[in-house]
C-alpha cells in the first residue's frame, strides 16, 4: 500500500498490438521511475515500424510516474519529427488526472477510450460538445 492508501501491483506489462495502420501499445501495471526504460524501449521497437498511428493505452496503468509522463513527452517530440500521430488512451484519476495536471495534454492528444483514438475522437473535442 502506498502513502495515498492504494494498493499498487507492481506488475508491468506492455502488449503491442498491430491494426493495420494503428499500432496500439496496451500498458498495464505502474509506470514509474523503474518500468519507463521499459516502455521507452517498447516504443522504440514500435517507431522504427513506421505506423502511421501510434496508439499509447495507459488506460490499465495504476500508478503514473513523472518518469513516465516524460516517457510520453519525449514520444511526442519523436513522432511529431517522423509525421507519425502520437494518441494517448488515459482515462481516470491515475493516468489523465496528472497528465492535465502538468499540462501535457497541451501537447499531447489524450483519448478516453482506444475505440476513440482509432476514431480520432480526442477527450477535449468531446468536453466541447458537450457544452
Amino acid at each position: 500500500m502506498n502513502a495515498t492508501g492504494q494498493t499498487r501491483s507492481g506488475r508491468f506489462a506492455v502488449t503491442p498490438r498491430r491494426d493495420g495502420e494503428f499500432l496500439v501499445l496496451h500498458v498495464t501495471g505502474d509506470l514509474d521511475v523503474l518500468t519507463a526504460p521499459t516502455l521507452e524501449t517498447h516504443l522504440d521497437v514500435a517507431l522504427t515500424d513506421s505506423p502511421s498511428v501510434l496508439i499509447v493505452d495507459i488506460s490499465d496503468v495504476g500508478f503514473l510516474s513523472s518518469a513516465g509522463i516524460s516517457v510520453l513527452v519525449e514520444t511526442h517530440r519523436l513522432t511529431e519529427r517522423g509525421n507519425i500521430s502520437l494518441r494517448v488512451v488515459a482515462e481516470g484519476p491515475a493516468t489523465s488526472r496528472p497528465i492535465r495536471m502538468m499540462s501535457i495534454d497541451e501537447i499531447i492528444d489524450l483519448y478516453p477510450t482506444v475505440a476513440d483514438a482509432v476514431a480520432g475522437r480526442r477527450a477535449a473535442d468531446q468536453d466541447r460538445a458537450d457544452c
